[in-house]
């Protein structure tokens, strides 16, 4: 089993506590590598940088990084540049950004569920830089997929369009293809549509507004498998703080209605 895992990066140090010295993809490598899998795997980084970015020599000559240069300055340009590099070789293409990382058990609960789907998106546990938890997040971010790489090559590539959005953008199309997707869930978090709508109203939106597709699948694990770090550098919180990022955000939005009747989750 051969897994590429796409990551875009700009190589930023670490700000989590007791991690000084560390890259923020170092952490997102070594919880790849910390996964129990019961199968053999092979688990390698395609990691799209800005044009220009200065890679560290550490980081340059680690055996499980190749690294892509975007077009241009940003996120979609680093992504696509990195999925460009992934050939018919590769089993499995996976996302985690570098300020994110997974749970020891992630990687073999999301094998599992590609039994039986084309597709696997997870909710999240998000933690401040001290560690600390601030809550669950069930929208699914790109930190908990994985898929077959028939999957992603069905789909295409990310939209230039979607500057804050293009996760919604791209589960649209993905929702559009009528490839089966499994959202994975805590053991005790609800799995109908019915006891979501009364409890958590955001996995009632992954049922009703992710497409005919998917389905909400717990596994055995109190908590949610996939970690997301929340702090002052990230997109979500640009956009929390108003300005032309909302502006933005708030454009792409109408645009997914637009496009898809709705805004894709």
């Amino acid at each position: 089993m051969r897994i590429v895992i796409i990551t875009p990066s700009r190589l930023k140090p670490s700000t989590l506590a007791g991690k000084s010295g560390q890259y923020f993809l170092e952490h997102a490598i070594e919880s790849a590598n910390a996964q129990e899998l019961d199968r053999p795997a092979t688990i390698h980084f395609f990691v799209g940088t800005d044009p220009g970015i200065e890679i560290p020599a550490r980081l340059a000559g680690h055996p499980q990084i190749t690294f892509a240069r975007g077009e241009h300055r940003g996120q979609i340009p680093a992504l696509n540049a990195a999925l460009r590099a992934v050939d018919a070789s590769w089993d499995l293409v996976g996302f985690l950004e570098d300020d994110d990382h997974w749970l020891p058990p992630y990687l073999g609960v999301a094998l599992r569920a590609l039994d039986s789907f084309d597709f696997v998106s997870s909710t999240q546990l998000e933690t401040d830089e001290a560690g600390e938890v601030v809550r669950i997040n069930d929208f699914a971010t790109p930190s908990g997929w994985l898929m077959r790489r028939t999957t992603f090559a069905q789909v295409g590539a990310i939209s230039p369009a979607a500057k804050w959005h293009y996760d919604n953008e791209w589960l649209g199309r993905l929702a559009e293809t009528g490839l089966r997707r499994a959202h994975l869930v805590e053991a005790t978090a609800p799995v109908t549509l019915q006891d979501a709508i009364q409890v958590r109203p955001w996995l009632a939106n992954v049922l009703q507004l992710g497409g005919p597709n998917v389905q909400l699948a717990r596994h055995g694990f109190v908590l949610p498998l996939v970690c997301r770090l929340v702090h002052p550098g990230s997109g979500t919180s640009a956009v929390g703080q108003g300005g032309t990022s909302r502006a933005e955000s708030e454009a792409e939005y109408r645009r997914l209605i637009d496009r898809f009747g709705r805004i894709p989750w």
